[in-house]
């Protein structure tokens, strides 16, 4: 028996529907740590900012405290990596997406998003998956009722969890509307531009 195999066998012992495992995973408890590059060290966040702006009426920044001041939801949910682990009801507090959108006033000529994070890292998603239906995206600033921890996206972290997790965006500071697909950086060195976990998804020509 592989080691696949065995964790879906273990996940029925513990109770839990392996249904809720994409095909490839596996399952752990832990958060493995995984970026390119160094984590951003923020002495303090006095002079950070969030912008949001692109195919939208009303482009807007947001300082820190402006972007605390938003209504935040809490969410519990499975996270799914490329790298093949996934991880069970994890719990995020954030500002929904579609919160900024209404602020900014998205034109009808957006039909993807593009998140832009510290060191010119980006990341790619359709609009209709980060606003579509009963789908979850926020800009999340809590993981496990704490503030992010640096090497997991602090301050900011997109967040949708029904994507491949590369597409959740640590340390993000800006949201642009875009017209047309265009690839993130993980997209442009190899990776599959949608990301479905369900469907394995990871890299091109999958």
């Amino acid at each position: 028996m592989g080691f696949f195999e065995r964790n879906r066998n273990e996940l029925v012992k513990r109770g839990i529907d392996p249904s809720r495992l994409p095909p490839g995973q596996y399952t752990t408890d832990r958060f493995p740590v995984l970026h390119a590059g160094s984590v951003p060290i923020y002495k303090t966040l006095d002079n950070w900012d969030f912008e949001v702006f692109g195919e939208v009426n009303s482009p807007l920044t947001l300082s820190w405290h402006q972007f605390r001041e938003l209504d935040a939801v809490e969410v519990t949910t499975d996270i799914h990596c490329v790298t093949k682990w996934s991880k069970f009801d994890t719990t995020w507090r954030g500002v929904p997406l579609a919160t900024f959108a209404e602020m900014a006033g998205v034109n009808e000529s957006a039909t993807h998003i593009m998140l832009h994070s510290e060191f010119g890292f980006t990341a790619n998603v359709p609009l209709v998956d980060a606003m579509g239906g009963d789908r979850i995206a926020l800009f999340a600033f809590e993981y496990d009722s704490k503030e992010l921890e640096p090497e997991h996206g602090y301050p900011l972290r997109f967040f949708l969890p029904h994507l491949y997790f590369w597409k959740s965006a640590k340390w993000v500071r800006k949201l642009e509307f875009i017209r047309g697909d265009q690839p993130g950086f993980w997209e442009r060195n190899g990776y599959h531009m949608y990301g479905d976990p369900w469907q394995e998804q990871r890299y091109w020509g999958d």
